[in-house]
C-alpha cells in the first residue's frame, strides 16, 4: 500500500510539474512542485529498497486486465480528460489522496518509526494550495489568450444616454473581441442598481457571442454579474487585494504609463496591461501621452498581453499594431461614428491585416 501510493504521488506530481513548466511556462510553480516531489523522495529514501522488494506489479489485483470491447469504449468515454483543467484536477486529486493514505499508514505502530505522518500531512496541504494556483492560472490563461484584436470600451458618459445593449450588439457584429463597461460618474453609488442591470444584460450578450466582458473599476459589480474580469487603474484598489477577492478564474487588467508600473503590475498578478495614452485623446483630457515607442519597450520586459489605448483611430491603428500590441482599445473611434458596426469592421480589418503582415515578415 505504501509503495503503490508513493508511486501515485510521485507520478502525479511529475505531471503537475510538467504542466507548470511546459504548459504555463511558470518557473515559480514548477519549482514549488519539484520541491514537493524531492521532499517526498527524501522522506521515503530509507524505505526505498524495502518497498521495491515487496513490489509485485504483475500479480497485483489492481493491475490492468483485458476488458470486452463494448466496456472498453465506455471506459474511455467516461475517463477521458476534456482539457488541461481536468488534467490538473485528476492528478492533484491523485497526489492528495495517495498522500493521505501514506499519512494514515504512517500512524500505525509498525510503520511510525520509519515514516513521519506529519510530513505527509504537510505535503498534502501544500499540494492543495498548488492545485488552486494551477487551476487559477490555467483558467485565466484561457481568457487572456482571447485578449486579441479590438477591445471596445462602452463608456456610459460618452454614450450620453444611448442604449448600451444596442451599441454592444453592433460592436459584437463588427467583430470586436472584448467589451468593457465603464462608468466614471461621481454618482455611481446612487445608480448602482441601474448599472447592475445593464452589466447583467451585457454579460449575457457577451457570453452568447463568446467574447470577453470586463468591468472597469468596480470589484463588487464584476463579482455580482460574473464578469470575465476587472480593469483597474493606478488609483483604484491595490492589485493584490483585487486578486485576492476575485474568483480564481477571473482576469485583472491594469492601466500603466511607465515601465516600472508595468513590471509591478505583472509581478502582483495582472493578467494583461493597458498602456496609454498612446496619442492625445478627447475622452481623457488629463491623460499622460506616452507615444508608440513604449510599446516596443514593454514587449521586452513583460510576458502578459499588452493592450494599447488612447487616441487610437483608423489613421494610426496600423502604427500601434505594428509596434507589437496584442489588442487595441478604443472609445471615440467607434462610439462617435454614425455606423458603429462599420467602424468596428474597418478597425478589425486593419488590425488583422497588420498582424498578418508582421507574422509574414
Amino acid at each position: 500500500m505504501i509503495d503503490a501510493n508513493l508511486n501515485r504521488s510521485s507520478e502525479g506530481l511529475r505531471v503537475l510539474e510538467d504542466v507548470a513548466r511546459f504548459l504555463l511556462d511558470n518557473t515559480e510553480l514548477s519549482q514549488r512542485l519539484r520541491a514537493v516531489r524531492h521532499d517526498l523522495a527524501q522522506e521515503t529514501k530509507p524505505l526505498r529498497i524495502g518497498l521495491l522488494s515487496q513490489r509485485d506489479a504483475e500479480h497485483d489485483v489492481g493491475h490492468p486486465y483485458p476488458v470486452p470491447p463494448g466496456e472498453r469504449e465506455l471506459n474511455i468515454k467516461t475517463t477521458s480528460l476534456q482539457g488541461s483543467l481536468d488534467l490538473v484536477t485528476a492528478n492533484a486529486k491523485r497526489v492528495e489522496e495517495s498522500l493521505r493514505v501514506v499519512e494514515e499508514l504512517a500512524k500505525l505502530p509498525e510503520v511510525s518509526s520509519m515514516l513521519n505522518s506529519a510530513s505527509f500531512e504537510q505535503m498534502r496541504f501544500t499540494v492543495y494550495t498548488l492545485e488552486q494556483d494551477l487551476i487559477s492560472r490555467i483558467s485565466r490563461r484561457d481568457k487572456t489568450e482571447r485578449m486579441l484584436g479590438l477591445y471596445v470600451i462602452l463608456d456610459r458618459q460618452f454614450l450620453a444616454g444611448r442604449d448600451e445593449l444596442d451599441i454592444a450588439r453592433q460592436i459584437i457584429g463588427g467583430g470586436a473581441r472584448v467589451i468593457q463597461l465603464r462608468d466614471k460618474s461621481q454618482f455611481y453609488q446612487d445608480k448602482k442598481r441601474k448599472l447592475l442591470l445593464i452589466a447583467q444584460k451585457l454579460k449575457e450578450l457577451c457570453s452568447q457571442a463568446n467574447i470577453l466582458f470586463i468591468i472597469n473599476d468596480y470589484l463588487d459589480l464584476a463579482m455580482a454579474v460574473d464578469a470575465d474580469g476587472l480593469h483597474i487603474g493606478q488609483e483604484d484598489l491595490p492589485l493584490p487585494i483585487v486578486r485576492r477577492e476575485l474568483p480564481i478564474d477571473k482576469i485583472v487588467g491594469c492601466s500603466v504609463t511607465t515601465l516600472s508600473q508595468a513590471t509591478k503590475a505583472q509581478n502582483e498578478g495582472a493578467d494583461y496591461i493597458s498602456v496609454g495614452s498612446i496619442f492625445p485623446t478627447t475622452t481623457k483630457k488629463k491623460a499622460t501621452v506616452v507615444g508608440v515607442d513604449i510599446i516596443r519597450e514593454l514587449k521586452q520586459i513583460v510576458s502578459i498581453p499588452l493592450v494599447a489605448i488612447g487616441g487610437i483611430n483608423q489613421n494610426n491603428v496600423s502604427e500601434v499594431v505594428a509596434a507589437g500590441v496584442d489588442a487595441v482599445s478604443v472609445i471615440s473611434a467607434v462610439l462617435s461614428d454614425k455606423d458603429i458596426m462599420e467602424a468596428v469592421q474597418k478597425l478589425v480589418a486593419k488590425v488583422e491585416s497588420v498582424k498578418g503582415e508582421c507574422q509574414n515578415q
